[in-house]
């Protein structure tokens, strides 16, 4: 799959903006704060309705203005989708494929499938077990539509359990109806928690090949999937939690509650590793993300790298940029002296200054010669 075009007005510092990527590697460069990780957000929220910085609608918005609109052109094996975003300030957002107007966001899921690095992303293992749960639901959701539909469920049933938690302080008698709620909070969460398992049990098929050249066969990974209750007890333990959980005013146990151990050489490397362990771990985990979207789907993800590249070493680089090679990649940057100095294949460059992308991108190609 690739994307042909995406077309911005007011969305975020862009007024308006025409783009045509090409299908390999898209370089970004410029500033900070000039509008490239924009770029990348735009993409990847209208494949997703999504943004990868969990920025409201309105926030997207061009300060000043009252609605957003992106379309994207996407050729998937070879068939055209047009997808067309309309944000409002104070109403909810308009989606449109190829212009048909859909009623649910999760109906894009499945035309575009996207991996996003960026410096956050790295930190996945150093930060807490919510962006781990945030990694697989967004990837699961991205290959798997029932558990998207099985996730929205169960997040409704999870926020009326935790306000009938609530209620049941001002009315008691409330408390007999905690049994109906349990029930489809297991029936949901073990659908969640068997995707989940399959997920990490065949990422970690894939990212301990990647991590052991990255770490030059120093360091084996292990990806371990740890939930917060196991399938069997689910229905008992939120039975057995209910004073608990009315103490507490929330659910307790649950899907809502899982996370990813990350190994290294048999060492828990959330608690006990180095950034620069956790760091290569979590590349290791995206490049495996890349593996397991083409063989799920049969298709190529389009790659995202949000200033990434600067974050590591030569080596890393230069495996990163072999893995992709076949891929339509969007690199933001704010100088192209890395591509230069290892004259990594590059297709196509932009500027970005202040919301707008340089015209004359063509001679930025020719300044560099061949290594473009």
């Amino acid at each position: 799959m690739i994307i042909q075009s995406i077309e911005l007005q007011n969305f975020r510092n862009y007024e308006s903006l025409t783009l045509l990527p090409d299908p390999g590697t898209n370089i970004f460069y410029g500033d900070n704060a000039q509008g490239k990780t924009n770029l990348l957000e735009a993409a990847f929220y209208c494949g997703t309705s999504k943004s990868h910085k969990r920025s409201k609608d309105k926030e997207l918005i061009r300060f000043g203005e009252q609605e957003a609109h992106i379309r994207m052109s996407v050729k998937k094996d070879e068939v055209p989708f047009r997808i067309d975003m309309h944000l409002k300030k104070n109403q909810a957002k308009g989606i449109a494929i190829n212009g048909i107007p859909i009623k649910k966001a999760s109906e894009l899921f499945g035309i575009v499938n996207f991996v996003f690095f960026s410096p956050e992303g790295l930190n996945i293992i150093k930060r807490g077990p919510e962006e781990r749960r945030r990694f697989m639901n967004m990837e699961l959701s991205q290959i798997d539509k029932i558990y998207m539909s099985h996730l929205s469920r169960y997040l409704k049933i999870l926020a009326n359990r935790n306000k009938l938690l609530k209620d049941i302080y001002f009315q008691p008698e409330l408390k007999e109806t905690l049994a109906v709620w349990n029930l489809q909070m297991e029936e949901y969460g073990i659908h969640l928690m068997k995707a989940r398992e399959e997920f990490v049990s065949m990422l970690n098929e894939l990212a301990p090949k990647i991590h052991k050249t990255l770490s030059g066969g120093k360091e084996e990974l292990t990806l371990i999937y740890e939930p917060n209750v196991s399938k069997e007890q689910f229905l008992e333990t939120l039975e057995k939690n209910i004073e608990k959980d009315l103490k507490m005013k929330t659910s307790t146990c649950g899907p809502h509650k899982d996370d990813i151990c990350f190994l290294l050489n048999g060492v828990d490397i959330r608690r006990f590793g180095s950034q620069g362990q956790q760091r290569t771990a979590a590349l290791s985990l995206k490049l495996a993300e890349i593996e397991l979207m083409k063989k799920i789907t049969g298709d190529q993800p389009i790659l995202l790298l949000d200033d990434v590249l600067s974050e590591l070493d030569s080596s890393r680089q230069n495996y990163i940029l072999g893995c992709i090679s076949q891929i339509q990649t969007f690199i933001t940057c704010t100088g192209l002296e890395d591509f230069v100095r290892n004259r990594f294949q590059v297709n196509k460059v932009f500027f970005v200054e202040n919301g707008t992308i340089s015209p004359h991108v063509e001679n930025i190609i020719e300044k560099f010669g061949d290594n473009f």
